[in-house]
Parts: C-alpha cells; sequence; structure tokens
C-alpha cells in the first residue's frame, strides 16, 4: 500500500487496523516492520498520499477499492487443524465491510488465501448487497521479506485474478490501471480468481520444494564428502532447473512457506488427493528434519552433550533483512537445545529481546537464555557458535578475537554456508557448515 501510494500520488491510500498501538507505530518515526528502503517510502507518502487509521468504518464507505490483508493463520482448532488455513478474520472484513458500505466496492483479496476462499467472501456480500454491487479480485503477493521494495518497484509479475463476466473484468481493468503506473504492462498478469488463488499456494510450495530438495542433497553430500555449494552450482547451471533456491541452509522458515504448503496438504486430503497430499507433505517434514539434524550434530559434536554449556546463536530472524521470525529455524534449533539444557546466548541486530523471549517462551529470569547487544558478547567464554541468520555483519567479524575468547576446542556451525570454513580452521575452529565436510 505504500508503493501504490509511493507511485501513485493522484489515488489516496488509507491503512486501518483495530489494533491502536499498530497504528500508532505506522504513524511513528520507528516503524514496526524492517525491510530496507521502507522507512524512506512512507515518510515520503505518509500525510499526502498514505495515511494509517483505526477508523475503519468511515475507510471502507469512502473506499472505492478496499484491499483485504489480514492474516491467515494455519488453524490450530478442528476440522483441519495444524494444516487448514484459519479464515475467521477474512470473514469478519467481509461482514464488515458488507455492512457499513453505502455504494459499489471492489474488493481484493491481498492475503494468501485456500482456492475457492473468494466464493465466501462473495457468498457474504452478495448476501448482505441491498443493491449495492460487489467485485472480488484475488491480487497475490509475490514479494520476498528483505527485498520487498526492490520487489514491489521491479515485479517479476503482478497477478490479477476476477470474474470474466463484463462487470468483472471491469474491475479487473482498474487494478490493472493502478499497477501500470509503474509496472509495464506485459508483466500485468490477468486471470480467472480460482487460477489466481491457486497460483500463490503453488509458487511458495514449488521454491519450499527446491529448498527442501536441496537440503535433502545436503545430508548425502556430508555423508559422502561431497561439498553441496559445488552440487549446487552444477546443477543451477542446467538452464531448465536455474540457480535460485538452491541455496542449502539449516531450513526455511517465515510466514508463508509452510503455512501455504500444510494449506495445499489440506486441500488435497479434502479433494479426494491423497497421494499429492503426501508428496507436498514430504516436503515439509523434509524441512523439520533439516532443523533436527543440525542440533543433533552440535550435540553430537560437542561429545554428546551441551548441558551446562554456553552456545553463542547468531542470528534469531528467518532470513537475513528483517525482523520477521515467524516459522524461523532458529526457534527450532534453539528449542533442541534447551530440551538438552544447553544455556543460550543469542544475538541479532534487528529482533528485539521480547520476540525472541516470547519465540522461545523464556521470560525474563529464564537463567537459559541470555540476548546480547552484539556478536562479540555472546560468543565470549562460548563453547561453540552457531550462525542461523545470513546478516551480512557477520561475514566482518573478528572471528580470530572470537575464537580467543572462547572455551577451547571451539566450534562453529555455519548453518547458512555464509563463512570461508577452511578460513576458520586455520584460525583454529572445530568449523562445520550444511551439506559439506
Amino acid at each position: 500500500m505504500a508503493m501504490i501510494a509511493h507511485k501513485c500520488s493522484d489515488h489516496v491510500v488509507t491503512v486501518v487496523d483495530i489494533n491502536e498501538a499498530r497504528i500508532a507505530a505506522w504513524n511513528s518515526d520507528e516503524l514496526p516492520i524492517y525491510e530496507p528502503g521502507l522507512d524512506e517510502v512512507v515518510k515520503a507518502s505518509r500525510g499526502q498520499s498514505l495515511f494509517f487509521s483505526t477508523d475503519v468504518d468511515t475507510a471502507i464507505r469512502e473506499a472505492d477499492m478496499i484491499f483485504m490483508s489480514v492474516n491467515t493463520p494455519t488453524k490450530t482448532y478442528g476440522a483441519g487443524a495444524g494444516r487448514a488455513a484459519d479464515l475467521r478474520y477474512i470473514e469478519k472484513c467481509a461482514r464488515k465491510i458488507a455492512e457499513v458500505s453505502e455504494g459499489d466496492k471492489i474488493v481484493v483479496e491481498k492475503s494468501t488465501l485456500p482456492v475457492r476462499t473468494a466464493e465466501s467472501i462473495k457468498t457474504i456480500l452478495h448476501s448482505n448487497a441491498k443493491g449495492r454491487n460487489f467485485q472480488i479480485l484475488s491480487n497475490p503477493e509475490f514479494l520476498a521479506e528483505g527485498t520487498a521494495i526492490a520487489d514491489l518497484e521491479n515485479p517479476d509479475r503482478v497477478l490479477i485474478g476476477g470474474d470474466q463476466s463484463p462487470e468483472g473484468l471491469a474491475a479487473i481493468q482498474k487494478l490493472v490501471d493502478v499497477y501500470a503506473a509503474w509496472v509495464p504492462r506485459e508483466k500485468i498478469l490477468t486471470t480467472n480468481l480460482w487460477s489466481s488463488e491457486l497460483s500463490k499456494l503453488t509458487a511458495n510450495a514449488f521454491l519450499a520444494q527446491r529448498i527442501s530438495s536441496i537440503n535433502a542433497i545436503s545430508a548425502l553430500c556430508e555423508a559422502t564428502g561431497a561439498n553441496v555449494d559445488e552440487v549446487a552450482h552444477s546443477i543451477g547451471t542446467d538452464s531448465r532447473i536455474g540457480p535460485k533456491f538452491l541455496k542449502s541452509s539449516v531450513g526455511f522458515g517465515g510466514s508463508c512457506f509452510q503455512k501455504d504448503i500444510l494449506n495445499l496438504v489440506y486441500l488435497c486430503e479434502f479433494f479426494g488427493l491423497p497421494e499429492v497430499a503426501a508428496y507436498w507433505n514430504g516436503v515439509v517434514e523434509m524441512n523439520d528434519y533439516q532443523k533436527q539434524r543440525f542440533a543433533r550434530r552440535v550435540v553430537a559434536s560437542l561429545f554428546n552433550t551441551v548441558a551446562d554449556k554456553k552456545i553463542a546463536v547468531l542470528g534469531f530472524a528467518f532470513k537475513k533483512d528483517t525482523n520477521d521470525t515467524r516459522e524461523s529455524a532458529a526457534i527450532y534449533v534453539c528449542g533442541d537445545l534447551l530440551e538438552e539444557e544447553a544455556n543460550l546466548a543469542i544475538y541479532d541486530p534487528k529482533v528485539p529481546e521480547s520476540q525472541i523471549r516470547r519465540d522461545l517462551n523464556a521470560k525474563d529470569g529464564f537463567e537459559s537464555v541470555t540476548v546480547c547487544k552484539d556478536a562479540y558478547e555472546a560468543c565470549s567464554d562460548a563453547h561453540a557458535v552457531l550462525v542461523l541468520t545470513e546478516w551480512d555483519e557477520f561475514k566482518a567479524l573478528d572471528f580470530q578475537r572470537i575464537h580467543d575468547a572462547m572455551q577451547q576446542p571451539a566450534f562453529l556451525f555455519d548453518g547458512r554456508n555464509l563463512l570461508d570454513l577452511e578460513g576458520m580452521r586455520k584460525i583454529g575452529f572445530e568449523a562445520c557448515g550444511i551439506g559439506q565436510v
């Protein structure tokens, strides 16, 4: 929404939420989300074409086009628990639009949704239309955290799905016109509603599958003496495969991949496709295996016990250039090590201590978890260092200084293949990465 306001200053974009603290943060000098370039885009448009408000009803009444961008977490209850999407917030949002709208509206699904969710939104809106005309569009987001601003400025594609009726096509064209202010028309793809909804789930599933595939090979590389980076580079030069998303690591995280794959698994089961469901569920299982395998390797290397040992954890976000920790591999690795009674010293340049403690269920005073102000404090007197997020600043650390301040032998486990392992060994570290020996 900030990018639309930035690129289309003739439009008025109002972002609303019932959470007063969140809106206050968006109106402050310290935005609630860290994303490179976001501060400049928001502050350039805020108060001119971009507004943040808790007055939901007024914003709905005054809008010609409404983007539904609410949370769609995985269900934790009832049928489909652990796999299906929880659509309660989508339904509440649709009912609020139906309740307060005074004229015709174009309603755009922006949240990641299971296929045919638009049917539910249509039913709610049309059942309460009272002479008003509602057109439902699907406009899934394909940006990646950490590069979101660049992805929005120069997207691979913009996807817009809608009814193929005259009214639906007219609504599609209005949203096309918004993006066409800065996106080349050939990059704006239009489809029917269901194709658009399924495309988002499928894109995330395919990307996650590539990561799990190369991570599966990383285990074989460690067993055979092959190097996973060399294998990835070799197969990535095949134009049919390509190099993207072949970077082996401790495991993928974030708000989308696991949630969307589990949603896809549930849909396949619901439509009577158990073999397809099992295939995609294997992608999630491989990701879980990779995280568990990393933690087991740490314990095994430290003479089969980490009890009462200090383990330095560098990075807690699910990837660099974001403060998002949802489904971060670090949460699971740290959890496994805490079960082994390790003492963790954690440093991340952007994730606040309160968030780390909440994710690990480690309240203030929980002595097994310490959150540090820098990497050197975290590593001092540690038995091992774990690199769990690929922050650029970790590559510039003085590892000789870190090694000399650690317990000996000093172990280093690079869960992102970020560092020069041979260089680390020359310093004196017992160093290992993912998929290489």
